[in-house]
């Protein structure tokens, strides 16, 4: 990203889905985007794409700190972090859970969008910018769900981050607005695995099955339009834990 841009926008999970579809909807003139993700497949023009596993999100969080430090904050008028990266384990519940894909659940839907907002956060605080995170939650980190332990988790513990950083952002002159968004049920590579289930670890399966044939899915173009909508609303940050469907 040699040339200067207003608007700066950072999305996790940008290889596929819905985190493609932000980064597309977001490349408009005057706006710099960075896509990350574990495969950085070929990315339209302005897109600049980080091939990086967020299930080891250490090093990812210090490149990123270390390339925000790097650029001329006078260049921007905003600054945004959407942490939309997922990691979906197989439907199951926890006892018969595999071990390596708990962690890296956790690891990608937590620990990752911890550690990359403290990033960001560090090395924009000097910044005049109108700084923002988004992160993307879940109806199911509102409504637990059996055999999708993991994914609740994750999805809850992010609206509760976002209700600490508000407190904590709220302290300083310049801080973050936060919003923790569940961006409504979208026909992505999750609802795919969660229809081919198998029913007996999977007892919601069939309601799945019923979302797809009765059209109530967004695709991820149309999904994307309302998370970004969302994101440039005037009242952003006002209610910390939201919904596009009660948007």
């Amino acid at each position: 990203m040699n040339t200067p841009s207003a608007h700066l926008y950072i999305v996790t999970g940008a290889s596929r889905g819905l985190g493609r579809a932000i980064a597309e909807q977001l490349l408009q003139p005057g706006h710099a985007v960075l896509g990350i993700s574990r495969h950085a497949p070929a990315a339209p023009p302005g897109l600049e794409q980080w091939a990086c596993d967020l299930a080891d999100p250490l090093p990812v969080a210090a490149r990123l700190q270390a390339w925000l430090e790097a650029l001329a904050p006078a260049n921007f008028s905003s600054a945004t972090l959407i942490n939309n990266a997922a990691f979906l384990a197989e439907p199951r519940p926890l006892r018969d859970a595999d071990a390596a894909s708990l962690s890296a659940a956790v690891r990608v839907g937590l620990e990752a969008p911890l550690l990359l907002t403290a990033a960001f956060l560090r090395a924009t605080r000097e910044w005049k910018a109108d700084k923002r995170a988004l992160h993307i939650s879940s109806g199911l980190g509102r409504r637990a769900m059996a055999s999708q332990a993991p994914y609740c988790a994750v999805k809850a513990a992010l609206d509760h981050l976002a209700r600490a950083q508000v407190l904590e952002e709220a302290l300083l002159e310049n801080g973050a607005k936060v919003v923790s968004l569940a961006p409504g049920i979208i026909d992505t590579d999750m609802q795919v695995q969660l229809r081919g289930a198998e029913p007996s670890a999977f007892p919601d399966r069939d309601a799945f099955v019923q979302m797809k044939t009765g059209g109530r899915l967004d695709s991820p173009a149309v999904a994307a339009a309302k998370v970004v909508a969302y994101l440039r609303r005037p009242d952003f940050g006002q209610q910390l834990v939201a919904d596009v469907r009660g948007a």
